[in-house]
């Protein structure tokens, strides 16, 4: 998708926002331990996400990624962020983003708010925080944690500018009147521009009215599951107009953590295998005709009464599993180990642990974590010695 395909390959690139973008630079440049987190506020579409990928590439962070559906949870959030936090040095140079954070609210929030926001308070790596907007009394308490950055919409006559540059590289041209309507509809989102006029342009329009177009993935992913029928999956599946690949994602993660039967699973997996599969073929060859069918796949994955709902993990899951399973062992071992050679904990952490984990990457050190203590230090000192 052009969204895809153009997507600004460093922040200079993003367009509009000049002074938010000053100011999150300032931010991710000066950040040091303890330095408030970050929250971006603007409507969807503007850059709020890629302004967050971009500044953890080019500043050399580790991106973790997680939305509102992650974080309404206090058991979640401690599960999903805790090992990471509580093993930051081990795992490099970690920020976490945290998207639609505005979205925790009402009976949907099961203590996430307040996990949050002592996360918050005390900040051990760079945090930035997304939402669409910040009035709610939920944000209140976020707000209060953090340093506000605001993000307007793209201005007409840069965005129109912006399409017209983009045709030119595409060989492709739309009426005057289609423009200026796509730029009006749009209000300022980047996002929604491109991948309309992409539409346009590949001839392919789905016959779904307007006013049931929506972007909002999670409640669009768990209407599909709880459709009464075919037909009504098929065009709340329509209704979704999001990039394709997010699409396939937001259904790939929503599958691979729920409580399926093997054999469901299989068949789940191998539908969004085909749709990937079709995908790959259209960023490879340019095919963007082929994007009818992307749909026409999907709904295979429609079950009645299934139980499906809405997930998003940014991680992979084997590296969940061993932030979750690993993660206590280490500890134990730096505060076993620290306390034998008489340093603290963050001294052995940051000084002998990585020449233990160099030994056991060169295979001069094997290290078993349900070996006992003794085990462990003796191979250790042998090492050493």
């Amino acid at each position: 998708m052009w969204s895809e395909k153009y997507r600004p390959k460093n922040l200079l690139e993003m367009i509009g926002n000049e002074e938010a973008k000053q100011s999150f630079v300032k931010w991710i440049a000066k950040w040091i331990k303890g330095t408030k987190p970050l929250l971006l506020v603007g409507p969807p579409g503007i850059g709020k996400t890629t302004m967050a990928l971009l500044g953890a590439k080019q500043f050399g962070y580790d991106l973790i990624s997680l939305n509102a559906s992650d974080v309404r949870n206090k058991q979640r959030i401690q599960e999903i962020l805790n090992p990471v936090l509580g093993n930051a040095g081990i795992l490099g140079k970690i920020m976490i983003f945290v998207d639609e954070v505005d979205g925790i609210h009402g009976r949907s929030d099961f203590g996430g708010v307040a996990a949050l926001v002592d996360i918050l308070k005390e900040p051990t790596v760079p945090i930035i925080l997304a939402a669409n907007s910040d009035s709610s009394d939920k944000m209140k308490d976020i707000k209060k944690a953090t340093t506000t950055i605001k993000m307007n919409p793209i201005p007409p006559r840069l965005l129109r500018f912006y399409l017209d540059t983009i045709l030119q590289k595409e060989g492709a041209s739309l009426k005057i009147g289609t423009m200026i309507k796509l730029v009006l509809d749009s209000r300022g989102d980047i996002r929604s521009i491109l991948n309309s006029s992409q539409i346009l342009v590949s001839g392919f329009e789905p016959q779904t009215e307007k006013s049931f177009e929506t972007t909002d993935v999670e409640s669009t992913i768990n209407a599909f599951f709880k459709a009464k029928s075919k037909e009504e999956a098929m065009a709340i599946l329509y209704s979704l107009r999001i990039d394709p690949q997010e699409k396939i994602n937001a259904f790939y993660s929503s599958v691979i953590t729920s409580s399926l039967s093997t054999k469901d699973m299989k068949e789940m997996l191998g539908i969004i295998s085909e749709a990937d599969m079709l995908y790959g073929k259209i960023m490879q060859e340019q095919q963007w005709r082929l994007l009818r069918y992307l749909d026409s796949i999907l709904i295979r994955l429609y079950r009645k009464d299934v139980p499906i709902r809405y997930s998003q993990y940014n991680l992979p899951w084997p590296l969940i599993t061993r932030l979750r399973w690993d993660g206590k062992a280490i500890k134990e071992l730096e505060a076993s180990l620290a306390k034998k050679m008489h340093v603290s904990r963050s001294t052995f952490a940051t000084f002998y642990l990585p020449y233990l984990l160099t030994c056991t990457k060169n295979k001069t050190l094997l290290m078993d974590f349900n070996e006992t203590e003794n085990e462990i230090i003796q191979k250790e000192i042998a090492i050493i010695k």
